[in-house]
């Protein structure tokens, strides 16, 4: 005999979410039917826009990161120096930031500008530029996007990218993960479990519908931004479920190279990069982040230290000197993956003018846990690069981080004119 469904708690765990009707004394919302959660053309792939953003946890060395002189004749500084064969680019930033406080929390509303205390009544949330943008142009390829790091380190998981609904993304935490996912499929039978698990799902969410919809004639006025919430759950989820659907029998593309073997969050970071670049390249998606998390180990760099306890150098010069050294070998490969999408082709251009790539931090010195004054480079993408810009960072005069994020939007196609804290578009 099947058991009724819960009324108060709907679970789809396949599909990576959790519905809870919210405690409420009446319900209200606008209607959740209509059109179809996924538009029905599938991605072109060539010449389509794309997005990366690569987040590190604790921050970069500033003075050994900014240039002293804007303009397009920066000089070289120690950090910086890997990313010179990059220069044209690229666009280095100084005095961006979001304009909150709160040292390592902070630093996961890197791409949000939103602190995760404070988005509750906030329309949006605290949903990060990356996911904002996957709800726009992630129905056109298998995954909406991608979300790499790890599980390990400060606070216990990566927090780069969170959902309008204030879900955190779950990452792909390894190699051999990420290869799987992007080119290993299914077998038949597993298809076939799928498919079943589909119709399931489906069911289940028909019925988180209509239960909303017959007690929403009894809603009154204090209730609508909870629910309003809620309904927005049920659609992250309809968009997911009808995705899922949609390829669950596509085959994927085929492997260029052996699964990799899983190393460590510091060896493994260059096959990250080459897995991502070959997600863009093959159309898996179009919005990829990574974020290098407190695991990044300094023991597999030679440094017998802690990269978290580094961070409180307290300029201490040998502590500083290794944190150089890690700081070096990340942008080291950032400034590889810039090349390798430079290499990669894109009808006539090549993939990394059509993929605006965003690298930085939420942590603008780690030392003091202050979130300001953040490092932040945007390469690719089709933007006039080869400059440091030194913006106002404070008075009435500041640019936001977020104004950044806005164009970067647009960019990809998202028809809006403010995200998170912005005060406009960058200028």
């Amino acid at each position: 005999m099947q058991k009724p469904i819960d009324r108060r708690r709907f679970v789809l765990q396949t599909v990576g979410a959790t519905l809870a009707l919210p405690g409420l004394p009446s319900l209200m919302a606008k209607s959740a039917g209509g059109n179809s959660a996924v538009q029905a053309a599938k991605g072109a792939g060539t010449g389509a826009k794309r997005f990366v953003a690569v987040g590190n946890l604790l921050g970069f060395q500033q003075k050994s990161f900014f240039p002293e002189t804007p303009g397009k004749e920066w000089g070289e500084t120690t950090l910086l120096k890997p990313l010179l064969p990059n220069r044209d680019q690229m666009t280095v930033y100084r005095g961006l930031d979001h304009g909150i406080k709160g040292g390592h929390f902070a630093v996961h509303s890197f791409l949000s500008g939103v602190l995760n205390s404070e988005a509750q009544n906030r329309p949006l949330g605290n949903v990060t530029i990356d996911q904002f943008i996957a709800d726009e142009v992630g129905v056109q390829t298998r995954f909406p996007s991608l979300t790499v790091g790890s599980e390990g380190g400060i606070h216990g998981g990566c927090q780069i990218a969170w959902t309008k609904s204030g879900v955190r993304v779950p990452p792909i935490t390894n190699p051999a993960e990420l290869f799987d996912k992007l080119f290993v499929s299914d077998s038949k039978e597993r298809q076939k479990q799928r498919v079943e698990e589909n119709h399931l799902q489906s069911s289940i969410l028909d019925s988180v519908l209509d239960d909303a919809n017959r007690l929403s004639k009894r809603v009154n006025h204090e209730d609508k931004d909870k629910l309003d919430e809620y309904f927005t759950s049920i659609r992250d989820v309809e968009k997911r479920l009808e995705l899922r659907k949609r390829w669950t029998s596509h085959p994927k593309p085929e492997a260029p190279f052996d699964k990799p073997a899983n190393q460590n969050t510091v060896e493994d970071l260059p096959m990250l990069y080459e897995l991502i670049a070959l997600a863009l390249q093959t159309d898996s998606t179009r919005v990829a982040t990574l974020e290098i998390g407190g695991c990044f180990l300094p023991q597999h760099l030679g440094i017998d230290k802690s990269y978290h306890g580094l961070s409180h150098h307290g300029n201490d010069e040998e502590a500083v000197g290794h944190l150089i050294t890690l700081e070096t070998y990340q942008i080291e490969q950032f400034g590889k993956f810039l090349t390798r999408l430079s290499q990669m082709e894109d009808g006539e251009r090549t993939l990394l003018d059509s993929t605006s790539v965003l690298f930085g931090s939420g942590m603008g010195n780690g030392s003091s846990h202050k979130n300001s004054d953040l490092p932040i480079i945007l390469a690719g993408g089709g933007y006039g690069h080869g400059e440091f810009k030194q913006v106002e960072p404070k008075g009435i005069n500041k640019v936001p981080l977020c104004n950044l994020f806005v164009d970067i939007a647009q960019r990809m196609g998202v028809e809006t004119e403010q995200f998170g804290t912005s005060t406009g578009t960058f200028a």
